[in-house]
């Protein structure tokens, strides 16, 4: 059994009237929902509301829940809905995702010139591009910056994305491209590539 077919036995559970399925649920969820709220809201104990009221609106939404989409992926768009009515509400816009480690710069063609951190160069020069790609995610456009977040950090397929964002696969595609592309133009001077080179 998967895990999709695990929630979907739980969420069933849960409709039957099992309160402690959904308390599996959120366990299991928990930790990747915070940072999914903490990328988006940043302020903890404001994280910590947002994660509740989502849970909240989860379980009073459950009834309607068919299983069309991973448990997840509809529990994130939940998340990331509640994020962003969050901010509108007290004026703010979504920030950008932060915190890049190397290890994920390292997965990237061309890390491999981010693993010597031993000296204060390097160290240097890893700042400045987790700074550099900070800047490139703060300034895309929301729904690049959602689509990226989701693909790059919490590491949702293009399919669950496409249910997260309430789009066709195409369009998430086209967004993840657009992003990588306007985060690679900003990379490019600090990692010195070519233009036909992402990073």
């Amino acid at each position: 059994m998967n895990d999709r077919e695990i929630d979907q036995m739980l969420v069933e559970r849960v409709q039957r009237g099992d309160k402690q399925a959904f308390g599996l649920l959120v366990s299991k969820y928990q930790r990747k929902l915070h940072r999914l709220l903490a990328r988006l809201v940043r302020d903890p104990a404001e994280v910590e509301d947002l994660a509740q009221e989502v849970f909240i609106k989860a379980y009073r939404a459950l009834g309607s829940f068919r299983g069309e989409s991973a448990f997840y992926t509809w529990l994130y768009r939940i998340g990331l809905n509640t994020a962003k009515n969050h901010l509108a509400a007290l004026g703010r816009r979504v920030p950008a995702a932060s915190g890049l480690d190397v290890s994920e710069a390292e997965a990237h063609a061309g890390g491999e010139k981010l693993h010597n951190l031993d000296t204060p160069e390097r160290q240097l020069m890893t700042r400045q591009i987790a700074h550099t790609v900070e800047e490139a995610i703060a300034a895309l456009a929301p729904e690049l910056r959602e689509a990226i977040t989701l693909r790059e950090l919490e590491g949702l397929s293009y399919e669950e994305i496409a249910n997260v964002m309430d789009c066709p696969v195409g369009t998430v595609r086209s967004r993840i491209f657009r992003a990588r592309e306007a985060i690679a133009a900003r990379l490019r001077p600090l990692l010195d590539t070519r233009a036909d080179e992402r990073w």
